[in-house]
């Protein structure tokens, strides 16, 4: 199998048109039946595999930075009476089982990257419905402010995953349900059982999307909803800023980018990523920071940070353990990022680039790979890239005189938070929460001894058994079970309150991951491996 490319543009989109029209920007789905990204199955209906989310998180994106005069996102069809049939069932059912999982979990990331256009960009979304949402077609549309379906006698929304599949809606669908539309649980219950769907008005009845509209009156329907979204919209003023491709160099095992490098050891599964600081002072302005453009390195960086954590991801299944390492000047990592939160308070593009970050950063808390820190002399772990260290699952710092440092910066405070809705620190400090306030007053740079004193670090060896308590750490670490991992690490990461975000990944880790292995689902006779064949799903009935 050819690796996965998560590069695109609009120019090279096969599976979406995006379009604009003043403050209006619309995406239509159209999946072409020959359009997989890898495998022998056909993208009928509408029905989508890995492509169709790595477009539609481009284009998200390009919204973001390159079209600021967008007010209101409409994503519709260009099929007549289909919006999406959701994710293809024959491609399920020949992935891997770690495909079927990563694929859930991008789709998933995905929405909610949608939902965070809405909540911090100010660009609300419609699912104009002009045909039946089945399945991630319908997920999609509760990923949408607004959902209007139209009202033909034949469109319907639906989750038929259970009832069809033996599996869950992958993709927070049962969450989103109940948690973020507020259907009652007994009508839920009956929704998520009936294959066929709900439509008309009792879909409309039972919250299942906002409003409905005949065909004859359903493009006006689309243009007045556009309309009501777009009076309470943000402004965002001035010129957008092109993304463009971040092309890496790849040989042996090495992927190299321009602040981010990428060395793989297959045989000890085993990624060491390191991502180089700024070496130039930052934007003096709003205007400067435009100018720089994609080419900032607040920005530049964490796009690249992303592009590999996702190459990683998919295209390196055998890699278990993240090391993270980073190199550069403390000073200049916070001085980078004091300027980036001092323009986000009034700069739509600095508050793009912050919330950039946040994403990314919630991309790795979200991976199912051990990651460890290690800060030794020569390190940035400073704001921003002190949050990587806050996100691994252990840190190592060398002590020695005069060694590594630590700084926190503004961006250290709530300004990149969790999936728990928690700063990095918050969640750290959970049972010692003045702690954090504490922490708000230390803007110097903090040595090995006092990062332990303030519980920043988890291990502080000295230069007589760094060497070997880092190399056998990483090499119990990758001896362990990949499951339990995996199992352990989404238990442990996310304390403190849970949010809709935590849930879904959550029950994605246990449940999705859970099922997908199950012979009632994936074996011989279960009823994702038959389906559209004759034979029917043979169970195991007995509940465990």
């Amino acid at each position: 199998m050819e690796p996965i490319s998560f590069d695109t543009h609009p120019d090279r989109y096969t599976r979406w048109k995006l379009s604009f029209d003043g403050p209006v920007a619309t995406l239509a789905m159209d999946v072409p039946e020959d359009g997989a990204v890898a495998g022998d199955y056909t993208l009928k209906l509408n029905s989508y595999d890995l492509g169709v989310d790595i477009e539609l998180a481009d284009s998200i994106s390009r919204i973001r930075f390159e079209h600021p005069e967008v007010k209101v996102l409409v994503v519709t069809s260009l099929k007549d009476r289909i919006f999406c049939s959701g994710a293809n069932i024959y491609m399920l059912g020949s992935s891997s089982h770690a495909f079927k999982v990563n694929f859930c979990k991008f789709t998933n990331e995905t929405r909610l990257y949608l939902e965070d256009l809405s909540a911090h960009s100010g660009v609300p979304s419609i699912a104009a419905l002009n045909g039946t949402a089945s399945g991630g077609g319908y997920e999609l549309a509760m990923a949408c402010d607004h959902i209007l379906l139209q009202d033909d006698g034949n469109s319907a929304v639906s989750l038929p995953e259970v009832p069809l599949l033996g599996v869950l809606p992958g993709t927070g669908g049962l969450t989103r349900l109940v948690d973020k539309r507020m259907v009652r649980r007994d009508l839920a219950d009956a929704f998520s059982t009936v294959a066929e769907g709900v439509r008309g008005k009792r879909a409309i009845e039972w919250r299942l999307v906002d409003e409905i509209a005949p065909r004859s009156k359903f493009e006006e329907s689309v243009k007045a909803a556009v309309a009501k979204l777009a009076a309470g919209a943000k402004e965002r003023t001035g010129k957008g800023v092109a993304l463009p491709e971040l092309s890496p160099k790849r040989e042996d095992g090495r992927v190299e980018y321009q602040y981010v490098s990428v060395e793989i050891d297959s045989e000890k599964r085993v990624a060491m990523l390191t991502v180089r600081g700024p070496k130039d002072a930052p934007a003096k302005d709003a205007a400067a920071l435009r100018e720089a453009g994609a080419e900032n390195w607040s920005l530049r960086a964490f796009r690249e940070l992303d592009h590999a954590l996702l190459n990683l991801r998919f295209n390196h299944l055998e890699i278990g353990l993240f090391v993270l390492k980073t190199q550069g000047d403390l000073n200049q990592v916070v001085v980078h990022d004091q300027k980036i939160a001092e323009l986000s308070k009034s700069d739509w593009f600095a508050s793009e680039i912050l919330h950039l970050q946040k994403r990314v950063l919630k991309r790795l808390d979200l991976s199912a790979k051990t990651s460890f820190a290690i800060i030794e002399p020569g390190s940035c772990f400073a704001g921003s890239l002190f949050e990587l260290a806050l996100s691994a699952d252990r840190s190592y710092m060398l002590d020695v005189d005069d060694g590594p440092k630590l700084q926190l910066s503004p961006l250290s405070f709530g300004a990149l938070p969790m999936s728990n809705g928690l700063s990095r620190l918050e969640t750290r400090f959970l049972a010692t929460p003045e702690r954090v306030q504490e922490l708000r007053g230390r803007e110097d740079a903090l040595d090995t001894e006092t990062a332990m004193e303030l519980g920043l670090v988890t291990f502080a060896p000295d230069d007589l058994d760094w060497d070997d308590e880092v190399r056998i750490a990483i090499e119990e670490r990758s001896a362990f079970s990949p499951d339990a991992l995996t199992g352990m690490e989404a238990s442990l990461r996310f304390a403190g309150p849970e949010t809709m975000e935590t849930k879904i990944f959550g029950r994605l880790t246990a449940w999705q991951n859970w099922i997908f292995q199950r012979p009632n689902a994936v074996g011989k006779q279960g009823a994702l491996t038959l389906y559209g064949s004759p034979e029917r799903p043979v169970f195991d009935y007995r509940r465990t």
